[in-house]
This record gives structure tokens, C-alpha cells and sequence, in this order.
């Protein structure tokens, strides 16, 4: 999930297939959850469908949509605080569907050879991961413009699509064995870089909000790295710990890029500093620890190289102490209200918002925690799912484009879909909408989403084999 950083319970951390996130996981109350790519909406997916909160304050937590058109919803992101919504169930896991949730519409909707595992999107392009193969769509008129097939085994469906759009990089597992990672062009379409990252498989995968650096951690879970995007230089190697292996379950950069947490299967979340040491640094102050760490890197060049690496990698500037553990769960780095926020969304269908402080870190304060299903009377008083939204038929300012469909109901088209041998499968019935005159801005909830349906009504070609 990523996710999204489509990371997580089935959440952005790409979790899919088996887990309570993915198409076995059936009945559940809580199948998903994941953040926006900007962390100012938290989507949840359901067994009966799924559902949207605003994060625009620590306090009140608003649910400004709940949609039941598809039960036992595994996948769900909203891009930006756009209208457009994607959603996979269960129910058809090799399917998804595109959303228009304040008009109720169904934009479209393609179908895979196999279970979507996870999709990532951002303002250019739409990324679709199945276990051995990536569909790479235009966001803007959904056509198919890339199939990466082959790919390396990758049941979790790990991938990361960053969300600078002038920079959309992809990143995916290189190979099932080792943790390589594979730096892929989604705008132009070719592969960048193959980092070495981990000796073990990659667990969790995140890109900064610039797309210039990118995180990673193994499925060992104890060393999280960060590299330089696009030439895939190590740049801050932080330990998480180095008494047990762990699941890293999701990693996120603050909006500035100076911060990165990371959740595991533990009960603690870690926040990294990425601050580089500067020449004069060490001459700063003769405290005792200054002095214990000069010795220590002094003494580092006579161990070998794994010890004398591990002495010099920074540990947590940050730390949260959840309630409990073994909870699978998604984190993200927000402001909100002016202050840097740790946002924690749980398995047992809870949101914790932490205080972070940016210059002395330790141990987080935790002002607020909410409860997203059933009533919310034992949570600090905090309403669970904040005021409800009015169904479909309320009006929303959107594009005058918009505002000019028939009320009748949608002019009928069809979108190209894709089968396993490359053949066309057809689409559902989708919206004609009108064409925006000037460039589309997703910045505003109420804006039209991008996607555009084509005059010829074909969604646009064969897929490009690689």
C-alpha cells in the first residue's frame, strides 16, 4: 500500500493477497486503510464498502463519504482530495474500479489476468501491481502505456509510485531473494537505476514528496536506508533495532523531507532525522558523549566493516509507544494545524494522532485518538465518524464542464479493458465528461478528477510489451 504510499492492513505497505488485506480476507469489519498522497484524507476500505475522513484537524474527524457499491473492499485510494476514488474487492480482485464519489459515478473500470495486489497513482500516472507483472496507465485518459511483465515474484505487491508528478518514479522488487530495487521512469517510460539496498527480500518502500529520495527496509526489518533518486546513492542508514527481526509494516517522509517513520509488527514507532553531520559538528561541544563518540569512530576503523558500520548508523530521534503490538497498521507524517503530526491507523479500526517535536524529539505525545467505526464513547469524547456527508444527490461545485451533465444519467461509453493474452476486454458503461479547457488542478476537493473520456470512446491501445 502507497502506499501510499498505498501501504498497509491491505494499507499502503502492500500487503495483499492472504492478509486481511487482500482477496482471502473475507468478513472483515476493517479490511484496509490508507492515507492520500499528501496525508490530508485517510480512506478506509470495509465489508460493506468504504469510506473517506477529512485529516484537516486533530480534534474532529470528519467522514465526508461512505460508499456501499462494492462489499469487502481490500484496495482503496483517493488521489489528492480530488473526487476520484479507485477500489478493488474481493469480491472481483482481478478488477478495479474508478469512482467519481461526490457524483456517484462510475468512471471506469479494467480487469487483470490475476488479483490486484496493489495501485498507486499520482496526478500523471496510475500504477497497477499484480504478483509477476505492472501496469502503468495515463491517469488523464486511462490508457495502458507500459506492461512491465515478469516482474520478480512480488506477492505482497510492494511498490512505490512517487507523488511528484514532474518526477514519477516507480520503485518495485529487482528480484524474490535478495532486496534490490528496481527505479523505473513511469513518465518516460524506462528503467533508471537498480539499487543493492538489502542482503534480505524488500519489505516496505517510500519515495520523499520531491521524489529525491527514496526509503527502503527488508524483511528483517532491523536497517532502514535512504538513497539519492535517480542515481541511487546511500545516503542515511538508520537501525530500528538489533535484538529481534520485525515486519516493517510502513515508512513515510514528513512533507519536508526531513523526517521518516517507520511502523513494524512492535509496539514502537520510530521517527528518523535525516540530518546529515556537518565538518565542523564535532569540534561543537567537549561534552562526555562527544568524546565517547569520537572514540568509538576512531576505534571503528579497526573492526571490520559490518561492526564498524553499525556503530556509525543513527538511532531514533523520534519514538511512539503504541498500546499494543502485532497490530498491522499504516503511519504517515503530517501538519496539521500548523504542527507535525504522527498519524497511526490500527487493525482494531483506531487512529492515533501524535505531537512530534521537530527540534528535541523522544517520546511522542499522544493529544488524540479515534475511534473510525461504532460508537466512540470510551475515546476522549471523540466522535468516530465525524458528520455525515450527504449521499450523491447533494450538488458540488465542480468544472461548469461538470455541472453541464445530463441529469438524466451519464452518456454511455465503453473503456478498454485488457486480457491475459493481450486482447481487448470490454468495459463498463462510464461518464462522458466534458474536456477542461486549462490544465487540471487536483489541489481542490471540489475539482472534476483528471481522467478524461476519449471522443473515439476507446481508452487507448494495446499495451506495450517489455
Amino acid at each position: 500500500m502507497e502506499e501510499r504510499r498505498s501501504l498497509g492492513i491491505g494499507m499502503d505497505t502492500g500487503e495483499g493477497a492472504g492478509g486481511p488485506g487482500g482477496p482471502d480476507g473475507h468478513g472483515l469489519l476493517f479490511g484496509c486503510a490508507s492515507f492520500n498522497q499528501d496525508s490530508t484524507s485517510l480512506a478506509l476500505g470495509t465489508n460493506t464498502g468504504y469510506k473517506l475522513f477529512s485529516l484537516t484537524t486533530v480534534e474532529k474527524l470528519d467522514c465526508i463519504h461512505e460508499s456501499a457499491e462494492a462489499p469487502d473492499v481490500y484496495i482503496v485510494e483517493r488521489l489528492f482530495s480530488s473526487s476520484l476514488v479507485v477500489v478493488v474487492s474481493t469480491t472481483m480482485p482481478h478488477c478495479m474500479n474508478i469512482y467519481h464519489f461526490k457524483k456517484g459515478t462510475e468512471i471506469c473500470n479494467y480487469s487483470y489476468p490475476n488479483n490486484i495486489l496493489a495501485v498507486n497513482l499520482n496526478r500523471q500516472r496510475l500504477v497497477v501491481c499484480l504478483e509477476e507483472s505492472i501496469y502503468i496507465h495515463n491517469i488523464k485518459d486511462m490508457k495502458l502505456l507500459k506492461t512491465l511483465l515478469n516482474t520478480p515474484s512480488n506477492p505482497s505487491g510492494l511498490c512505490a509510485l512517487s507523488t511528484n508528478h514532474s518526477n514519477s518514479y516507480l520503485a518495485y522488487p529487482g528480484s524474490a531473494t535478495i532486496g534490490e530495487i528496481i527505479v523505473y521512469d513511469a513518465n518516460n517510460l524506462n528503467t533508471v537505476t537498480m539499487i543493492p539496498a538489502h542482503d534480505s527480500p524488500l519489505a516496505a518502500l517510500t519515495f520523499n514528496s520531491s521524489a529525491t529520495k527514496l526509503a527502503s527496509a527488508s524483511e528483517r526489518g532491523t536497517v532502514i536506508r535512504v538513497f539519492s533518486i535517480p542515481e541511487g546513492l546511500r545516503l542515511f542508514e538508520f537501525r530500528r533495532g538489533m535484538k529481534r527481526y520485525v515486519n516493517i509494516r510502513s515508512l513515510s517522509f514528513s512533507p519536508d523531507g526531513q523526517f521518516l517513520c517507520a511502523s513494524s509488527n512492535t509496539e514502537t514507532v520510530h521517527i528518523f532525522k535525516l540530518e546529515p553531520l556537518g565538518p565542523s559538528e564535532g569540534d561543537e561541544a567537549a561534552t562526555w558523549t562527544a568524546y565517547v563518540g569520537k572514540m568509538f569512530s576512531a576505534a571503528s576503523s579497526y573492526f571490520p566493516a559490518q561492526v564498524s558500520g553499525m556503530m556509525s548508523q543513527d538511532r531514533a530521534f523520534a519514538t511512539v509507544h503504541l498500546l499494543t503490538s502485532c497490530q498491522k497498521n499504516v503511519c504517515t507524517l503530517a501538519i496539521i494545524q500548523k504542527l507535525l503530526r504522527l498519524l497511526v491507523a490500527t487493525a482494531d479500526g483506531q487512529l492515533f494522532i501524535y505531537n512530534v517535536n521537530p527540534l528535541d524529539g523522544g517520546e511522542c505525545m499522544l493529544v488524540h485518538k479515534h475511534r473510525l467505526f461504532g460508537d466512540d464513547d470510551h475515546n476522549e469524547g471523540t466522535e468516530s465518524e465525524g458528520s455525515e456527508v450527504p449521499g450523491p444527490t447533494q450538488a458540488f461545485p465542480s468544472y461548469a464542464a461538470t455541472a453541464a451533465l445530463p441529469a438524466s444519467g451519464p452518456v454511455s461509453a465503453t473503456l478498454t479493458g485488457y486480457s491475459e493474452d493481450g486482447g481487448a476486454k470490454k468495459g463498463e458503461v462510464i461518464p462522458e465528461h466534458e474536456f477542461a479547457a486549462g490544465p487540471v488542478c487536483l489541489d481542490d476537493e471540489n475539482e472534476f478528477p483528471p481522467i478524461n473520456w476519449c471522443r473515439d470512446g476507446t481508452g487507448g491501445g494495446q499495451a506495450r510489451r517489455s
